[in-house]
């Protein structure tokens, strides 16, 4: 009668074949992650810089627009970024996000976006982050 069921060897090749395949395909799933939730954190910077720019014309003023959330992505879950007004005039203003803890190890950091559309990030190239 012959023995059925696998080796331990069998097993240990099997453990070893699969911790290969996860360790390649993990830090490629985490930058995919990291990339939508930048995606995510663009869309909302220039939605409210669109925003601030409905305010302006009606006010002739940047000065007492407020952004209607503070995070992002604002349809709740967690915050990968956080969102904030500055440098605000009566001509200009910067809308800021930071990234959160999930999204420190993003290769673009902080980005930016100004009453000109100019865009910036805090580390990365521009290209490859806008």
């Amino acid at each position: 009668m012959r023995a059925q069921g696998f080796t331990l060897i069998e097993l240990m090749i099997v453990v070893a074949v699969v911790a290969i395949l996860s360790a390649i395909a993990y830090p490629n799933y985490a930058e995919h992650v990291r990339k939508s939730k930048r995606a995510q954190a663009k869309v909302d910077l220039v939605e409210y810089s669109h925003l601030a720019e409905r305010y302006h014309t009606v006010q002739n003023t940047y000065v007492g627009f407020s952004l209607p959330t503070s995070v992002s992505p604002r349809e709740g879950g967690t915050a990968a970024y956080t969102l904030a007004l500055s440098q605000q005039t009566q001509s200009g203003y910067v809308i800021t996000a930071t990234p959160g803890a999930a999204q420190t190890a993003d290769k673009c950091g902080t980005l930016s976006i100004d009453q000109a559309s100019r865009k910036t990030n805090s580390k990365g190239s521009r290209s490859e982050c806008w």
